[in-house]
């Protein structure tokens, strides 16, 4: 039930990273009720300049809101946000969490039956999409949960997502979240590969990213991609080290099923060698430099020439 300090329709956001943050301002400008609250309290200031108020703690933001949105990096920091094991963690009572980071899915089962269990109500709805969707309000959502949460929080979504899907009971919808991310993490890396191929037969990577552009394969993804490889442009919308999570997070959902995903091996090994050359902050596309580190090396022993 509403507490004596809910804010009449006022939704929650904790979370306002690369991703949470413009999502927050696309719900704010539409004129949604918005109590925010962010570890670093600056990421709340451009929200709250467009109409959201900052909250003291995630405890606030709880006793004001019915719904609460999470939008954090990792099981950890949802744990740490919600009071999880602790006497905190009753203020989920009466409250439905709109959990939205992509985690692994045996996790967010488990945290669902913990929410249950504490009087509240939980729907998974992670999204698809980097820096440039969320700040367009382009998102695509999958939900999951009870029917009646989820048509509820449908509606909240609007401004952030231009389409939702319903994907069944928790954690469907991480599940099928990580089925998207192999293609995309597979295509994206293919993709570097490509300009590295071509980088090292002198082929001019403006003219390759016109060619792939005009051609059947081009997509949203290919063309932000190619224009940061051509640019060498490495500012992040989706950063090396969120694609690292999530290729290790589909790695192990695949092994859990028995599924063979070679491609997704093969690209996690160069997110984590382009993480450990020191590219953890820069955008996927950055993998390139795994690639290049290793057309540098000595070819290994027994390589064909």
């Amino acid at each position: 039930m509403a507490g004596s300090g809910e804010a009449e329709g006022a939704a929650g956001f904790i979370g306002l990273g690369i991703m949470g943050q413009p999502m927050a301002l696309n719900l704010a400008r539409a004129g949604t009720p918005l109590v925010v609250w962010n570890r670093t309290p600056q990421r709340c200031a451009p929200v709250v300049a467009a109409g959201a108020r900052h909250a003291g703690g995630p405890g606030e933001v709880l006793a004001s809101c019915r719904t609460v949105v999470l939008m954090l990096a990792d099981e950890p920091a949802v744990d740490a946000v919600l009071g999880r094991g602790t006497e905190r963690f009753g203020a989920v009572r009466g409250r439905t969490l709109v959990q939205m980071g992509t985690l692994r899915p045996a996790y967010s089962a488990r945290l669902a039956a913990d929410v249950h269990a504490a009087g509240g109500a939980y729907v998974e709805a992670p999204v698809s999409g980097s820096r440039g969707p969320a700040e367009a309000g382009h998102l695509v959502a999958m939900l999951a949960g009870p029917a009646q949460e989820v048509e509820r929080v449908r509606p909240l979504l609007g401004p952030v997502c231009a389409e939702v899907f319903t994907c069944g009971d928790v954690p469907s919808a991480l599940e099928t979240k990580l089925a998207v991310n192999v293609f995309l993490i597979t295509m994206a890396t293919g993709l570097a590969e490509s300009f590295h191929f071509a980088e090292r037969h002198g082929i001019d990577p403006a003219l390759l990213e016109r060619i792939l552009d005009a051609g059947p394969m081009a997509s949203a993804v290919s063309r932000a991609k190619a224009r940061k490889l051509t640019a060498a442009d490495f500012t992040p919308q989706a950063a090396i080290a969120d694609v690292l999570k999530n290729s290790r997070l589909a790695a192990e959902a695949a092994r859990e099923r028995g599924a063979a995903a070679p491609l997704l091996d093969a690209a996690h090994a160069l997110y984590t060698e382009t993480d450990a050359l020191g590219f953890g902050r820069s955008d996927m596309a950055a993998v390139v430099q795994a690639l290049r580190a290793r057309s540098a090396a000595p070819p290994a022993p027994g390589a064909p020439a």
